[in-house]
């Protein structure tokens, strides 16, 4: 998967979209634990970005960009249009991260 493909808008300037393949995903769900959160906790106290909650959150949204890659290679595309996140809360302290868009064929305009 060529990794300029993936896009969250819907065209890629100087290809064409030749075909669409489907929607595709990637979800990762994640727990913060006991031990992330007493660190988290003393960041927060001192203000500031909290940096075990924002490398947590960044690794989460990695593995789901990853997952959605490799199951559009799965479908045979070789692009990605439309890409979004999504969280959700599933109960306190686990959150799903959802990364999807449409799977598809790119080719260099003639």
């Amino acid at each position: 998967m060529d990794h300029r493909f993936i896009t969250t808008a819907f065209e890629l300037p100087g290809y064409k979209i030749a075909g669409t393949l489907g929607l595709v995903r990637g979800i990762v769900v994640r727990s913060r634990s006991v031990v992330g959160n007493v660190g988290a906790s003393i960041q927060s106290f001192f203000g500031g970005n909290i940096t075990i909650y924002r490398d947590l959150c960044e690794q989460a949204r990695s593995e789901a960009y990853e997952q959605m890659a490799q199951h559009a290679a799965a479908l045979g595309a070789n692009g990605i249009i439309g890409v979004r996140y999504d969280a959700t809360e599933l109960m306190p302290g686990i959150t799903e991260v959802l990364c999807y868009g449409t799977a598809v064929l790119v080719q260099n305009q003639a």
